[in-house]
This record gives structure tokens, sequence and C-alpha cells, in this order.
């Protein structure tokens, strides 16, 4: 009986470590794709060097985004998001890259070249206080270092005037109920403007958006915080938060 007992032990052993092992491979193979995405060939060796900066599958992965879905990359510039995006939401999925005329511009339209080879991403340009979407059509949305660009005002008119608050009530309309939008950008010292991490919860709390996770993954305390983000010696130097909010049903 107690051989009988011992071998019944020995079998749920196993079977135990069976069920850990399927899970972890589960749970390896779901965090993987963001790697993949990365390391995906072909991308530019521009896009390789900022790789090292912006640490993108770490701030894609907390978004959980995945395949199939709908996802707009607002103010994408040149794309470089959109075509990891493209990647992990695969050929079910679709991906919108939205810029207006202005980041068109500043990006010298370089998306197109990147475009050529990503058959599930669609560039448009638009007034982001008028998206040209469906209500509730999309799954996530990313703004990857733009948010405080919604309150910029440009005297060489180069930039135009937008509303913040009708921006971000077009994002929560085209949005779904329960979708992601992942959210980075130069953190401003508190109380000092929109990028203040405090002034920017608060903003999208106010449009049905909750704060469920952020990652100090880009954080880099030595910044003092009081030269230009875009400029040298900051330009890809700043200290930026990482925040997922999901929009409330």
């Amino acid at each position: 009986m107690s051989v009988s007992i011992s071998r019944i032990h020995s079998l749920l052993a196993c079977m135990a470590l069976a069920a850990a092992g399927i899970t972890g491979s589960a749970s390896a193979q779901a965090a993987d794709i963001y790697d993949s995405a990365v390391h995906h060939p072909g991308r530019s060796a521009a896009d390789l060097k900022r790789d090292a900066l912006d640490h993108p599958a770490d701030v894609l992965r907390l978004s959980n985004i995945g395949p199939g879905m709908r996802v707009a990359d607002v103010l994408a510039g040149d794309g470089y998001y959109s075509e990891l995006l493209s990647y992990i939401v695969g050929p079910r999925g679709h991906v919108l890259l939205l810029n207006n005329s202005a980041y068109d511009h500043w990006s010298d339209n370089g998306w197109q070249k990147r475009l050529a080879k990503l058959p599930n991403v669609e560039h448009r340009t638009m007034d982001l206080e008028h998206l040209e979407l469906p209500d509730a059509s999309l799954d996530a949305a990313l703004l990857v270092k733009v948010y405080h660009d919604l309150y910029w005002t440009d005297s060489a008119g180069t930039w135009p005037k937008m509303d913040p608050s009708k921006v971000l009530d077009e994002v929560a309309r085209v949005l779904k109920p329960g979708a992601i939008l992942l959210v980075v950008d130069h953190s401003a010292k508190p109380g000092t403007g929109k990028s203040d991490a405090g002034s920017l919860r608060a903003d999208f709390a106010a449009h049905g958006f909750q704060l469920v996770g952020q990652s100090d993954a880009l954080r880099r305390p030595e910044d003092a915080r009081e030269q230009i983000s875009y400029k040298p010696p900051m330009l890809g130097k700043t200290d930026r938060f990482v925040f997922v909010f999901r929009k409330r049903a």
C-alpha cells in the first residue's frame, strides 16, 4: 500500500510540474511577442539605435496589446511604434498611423517608405479635434512623447493651436469601453506644466480613463528637467514616465 501511495504522490508531483511547465511556456510565449517585434528582421539601423533609448518591448508589454487588435498610434511621426505594433497585432490586426499635417511635415513623410512593407498599417492625416473614426472602433491607442504637444503654441504658425480637452474627448470616443491608452511623455517638474505626471493623470481621469499600470523603465533621475527635450544635449536622455490607462465602461 505504501508503494502505491508513493507512486501516486510521484504521479501527482509530475502532473503539477507539467502543468507549471505549460503555464510557464504560455506566459513566456505571451511575453515574447514584444521581444519578437523588436527583433523582427528588416528593421532599420536608426530604429535599432533608438531601441536602446526607448526600451519599446518593455513599454509595449505593459499595454498588453496583442494579435488581432485595432490600434491607433496618435501623432506617430515616421511610424517607429507603428511598425512594432504591426508585428504585434499581426495579419488579423490593423494599425492606424495618425498624424496631423504638421507631424507629416516634421517627419518629412518618413512613414511612406516604412508602410511599403507593412500591409496592416494605414496612414491618415487628421485634425485631432475631429477624428474621422467610428465610435468605439479601437482596442487601444498610443500617445508616445506627444501629449505635451497638444498644449504647445507656435508663434510662427507651423503648429496648429489645439484644445487638449477636445482631443482627449475624441480619443475617448473612438476607443471601445475597456480599451487601453498607453501614454509616454517627458516628465516636467511638479506644477510646471501638463507633462507634470500628476496633472496628466488628472487630465485623463477627467475624460473617463483609469490608471491601471505604470513603469519606471524610462525614468532618468539625473535629468534636472530644465532643458529642451527634443534637442541635444537632452535628446533621448530625458526623464520619462509610462502610464497605461483603461477607458471606463
